[in-house]
């Protein structure tokens, strides 16, 4: 019986193409390692980030690929995960920071911070290294949203070290202001929170740097787009016409700062009744994704309306959202933090040269 050899196997697999980043698994570093044990082939699969949207599909693919070898009756994929970066090497500021993804949306009351925390937590729970910074100075809601309200950082030398919360590190403008008290600041005073934020806050080493912005077009998106590069910013709306005008502004925004659009989410999607299973679209539905098209831009996904995330996200517990939401719900938020998370990747590829690959 034939055996297969590495050769002809890592042939194979330079005709497996990532579905997202459009070029082969060997060309892209992503094949690891190579073995053959009689008519058993065993390959480790690097993937670009632990939320893949499309490992099923590689998995398959790389699966058929090799077993047109002859010889070749069993194939077994190990997988394993390594966020690149989309940021310069040399950069000085967030040098441990991979990736900073800003959420903002066009107007107030679209689930921006809701959609923030659902990214950040879930792409934490996919296994990346997470944090959240709450730029939202004048509805800081992220503290309250993962449980940690009115707790205060840890000073450590000159710098600011973010509370931990489940995994995630936070930090937020609301851990240094009574809740009580409005935020009244003009633009510099904002601009100097954030570039503190930025600059004196200890993030460690991060995959993600997720952002919630404060909605709008105002001083502190142009802030962060000036201050850091971003890997880009997803927008958020419902899908009623007057949250899609202004979510187009949002996105023609980032377009003038030089900042890509990762994608829109429409949040407030549906409604299904847990007793019948009816189904409401009390906002209209698909907008966000025609507005996508329009804009050629990707759409990351439709959130569902659903007492559990109010609840959870009120209370504190975000991953709850995950865990203690019907299916279908859960299915939609991941179907999102994947589709962002691919989105990332894409952007990271066309930043960073892929590692030549070495098989020893």
């Amino acid at each position: 019986m034939a055996i297969a050899t590495q050769e002809q196997i890592l042939d194979q697999l330079k005709t497996v193409n990532d579905p997202e980043l459009h070029k082969d698994l060997v060309t892209l570093g992503m094949v690891k390692d190579v073995s053959v044990d009689g008519s058993t082939v065993k390959v480790h699969v690097e993937l670009t980030t632990p939320a893949c949207p499309l490992k099923d599909q590689i998995g398959g693919d790389v699966t058929n690929a090799i077993k047109r070898i002859d010889g070749v009756e069993t194939v077994q994929i190990e997988w394993s995960a390594r966020v690149r970066s989309s940021r310069d090497s040399s950069a000085t500021q967030l040098p441990g920071v991979k990736n900073v993804v800003a959420v903002g949306a066009g107007k107030g009351g679209v689930g921006k911070s809701t959609a923030s925390v659902l990214l950040a937590y879930g792409l934490h729970r996919a296994g990346a290294k997470v944090g959240l910074m709450d730029a939202d100075v004048y509805g800081p809601s992220i503290p309250t949203m993962v449980g940690i309200e009115g707790a205060k950082p840890e000073v450590s030398g000159d710098k600011i070290l973010p509370l931990d919360a489940g995994g995630v590190k936070i930090m937020s403008i609301g851990f240094m202001v009574d809740r009580e008290k409005p935020l009244i600041w003009r633009g510099p005073m904002v601009h100097g929170v954030v570039k503190q934020f930025l600059e004196q806050v200890d993030w460690g080493e991060l995959d993600y740097l997720i952002v919630d912005l404060p909605p709008g077009t105002g001083d502190v998106p142009l802030t962060l787009a000036q201050s850091i590069p971003m890997t880009g910013a997803v927008v958020v709306c419902t899908p009623q016409d007057v949250a899609l005008i202004d979510a187009r502004r949002a996105v023609r925004m980032y377009e003038q700062l030089n900042v890509s659009c990762l994608g829109i989410i429409e949040n407030m999607s549906y409604y299904l009744c847990p007793s019948c299973g009816h189904r409401d679209e009390l906002f209209d539905h698909g907008g966000a994704k025609r507005a996508a098209e329009e804009l050629a831009v990707p759409f990351l996904g439709d959130i569902p309306l659903n007492i559990n995330i109010r609840i959870n996200g009120d209370s504190g517990h975000p991953e709850k959202i995950f865990t203690g939401t019907p299916d279908y719900v859960k299915q939609a938020l991941d179907r999102v933090v994947a589709n962002t998370a691919g989105q990332v990747s894409i952007k990271s590829q066309l930043q960073v040269a892929a590692p030549t690959l070495t098989i020893e």
